[in-house]
């Protein structure tokens, strides 16, 4: 599905005086350079723009225009920066207009047009601005080869885009560096807005997941003022922008150890007007040089976060504890029952501490969010089973860290999106509270 976003993209444009426009419109449609996406426009001087194909017009066909097809005539180049779609372009979806551009341009150039080359073509695409994502899947074929880099011009334009990038897969080096290539543009850099916060990266550099919005939704919405955050895989900061423009965090500590991600995040809390609440820790987050600071943390990693939690359960207020927001890809199996909201079995308490400390101690001291105890509409089973794992584990470790039992209990599960047939993509909200000690 194609993402529409920000302005349209300017063309190029042949100008000629009215009376040798259609003799030039000719040539450029005989050349197959004329944009027929566009329409022509009558400049205010009385002259005709003529949009052409691609960044600019070569030099050899300027040179013909003005010597043998409107002799006598200047024939300029200009860029339209509002160009209007013509009559034909409107009639048609951008995959049927991309269609008809490229096989027109392929067997301008000789080359036969066939069934593979037509279903090698990309049917959807992500749209940043005037850049435009295509997927891994397309322009496959041997013959493609052949025609580049010039068919990236002639895509672009079809697409009413200035540059194109298309997406490989994910590295596994442990930075999630995106396999995106640049095939058309100086540069990757782009802009995405969510819920009013401004996102600016490199899209051949990091990575930005569109389904995540529901999840950025509900971090905002959080009660988050006056607490101290860390973020243990921060990004470009996907999670960390809406705990401190929406969610009213105090301050953030935000670790991240991809550089490329690290450059976007500094312009990031720039542009929105945070910086001066966020700290960046570059590097591994198993190594941080933090303890005892934490009201949340959160572990925004898929399909693990595993190896974060032993710093997770460093860096949480030692005296009252806090929540973890532990994401995680779970399988589940098809044709199960789903849970229903309110199963008392979901609302159990892990305790690693003497059982006659449970009695009292839970209604006492806590507020906020450890009373909502608000859980998804339904909860399929293998979430439920996860969630009680993670728990088990976190329980353990938070003892093993701080030198004493500390009780736990399971506030909410999440689901995020399905990352791929039977996974879904779920956080846990965890609250972790130090058991008082009993003299």
């Amino acid at each position: 599905m194609e993402k529409e976003g920000g302005k349209p993209a300017a063309v190029v444009a042949v100008v000629a005086e009215p009376r040798f426009a259609q003799r030039c419109r000719e040539y450029l449609e005989k050349e197959k350079l004329l944009d027929r996406q566009h329409r022509a426009e009558k400049m205010p001087d009385g002259t005709v723009a003529l949009p052409v194909l691609g960044e600019a017009l070569p030099e050899q066909h300027l040179r013909q225009l003005r010597s043998c097809v409107a002799p006598g005539s200047t024939c300029t180049l200009t860029r339209l920066l509002a160009p209007v779609p013509s009559r034909k372009a409107r009639g048609c979806s951008p995959a049927q207009r991309l269609r008809l551009e490229v096989s027109r341009w392929v067997e301008g150039r000789g080359v036969t047009w066939s069934a593979e080359l037509e279903a090698d073509l990309p049917r959807s695409w992500q749209r940043h601005g005037n850049l435009l994502l295509l997927s891994e899947n397309c322009f496959q074929a041997k013959q493609w080869k052949n025609l580049e880099p010039e068919l990236w011009e002639i895509v672009a334009a079809a697409l009413g885009v200035q540059r194109l990038a298309k997406r490989g897969r994910v590295s596994p080096d442990g930075t999630r560096t995106p396999a995106v290539t640049l095939l058309l543009g100086d540069d990757g850099w782009v802009e995405h807005v969510d819920n009013g916060i401004r996102y600016k990266f490199d899209i051949t550099q990091c990575m930005f997941s569109f389904g995540n919005i529901t999840e950025k939704l509900r971090v905002a919405s959080l009660p988050c003022a006056g607490q101290v955050l860390v973020d243990l895989y921060a990004g470009i900061g996907y999670f960390t922008l809406p705990f401190l423009v929406h969610a009213g965090a105090a301050f953030v500590h935000a670790c991240e150890w991809n550089p490329h991600a690290v450059v976007a995040l500094k312009r990031n809390l720039e542009i929105n007007g945070v910086a001066d609440r966020c700290q960046i820790h570059f590097g591994d987050n198993r190594k941080l040089n933090l303890s005892n600071i934490a009201d949340r943390v959160n572990l925004g990693l898929i399909p693990s976060s595993e190896e974060g939690w032993r710093t997770a359960c460093q860096v949480l207020r030692k005296d009252a504890g806090g929540i973890l927001h532990i994401h995680q890809n779970v399988e589940s199996f098809p044709g199960r029952n789903l849970q229903p909201s309110g199963n008392s079995e979901m609302e159990k308490e892990h305790w690693l501490c003497p059982q006659q400390i449970i009695s009292n101690q839970w209604e006492n001291g806590t507020s906020g969010d450890s009373r909502r105890k608000v859980l998804s509409a339904a909860i399929k089973p293998e979430w439920h089973t996860w969630a009680e794992s993670a728990e088990t584990r976190i329980a353990t470790l938070l003892q093993q860290v701080h030198g004493k039992p500390w009780k736990t209990q399971i506030l909410h599960i999440q689901p995020v999106k399905s990352y791929a047939p039977h996974v879904d993509h779920i956080v846990l909200d965890l609250e972790c509270r130090p058991c008082p000690l009993v003299g």
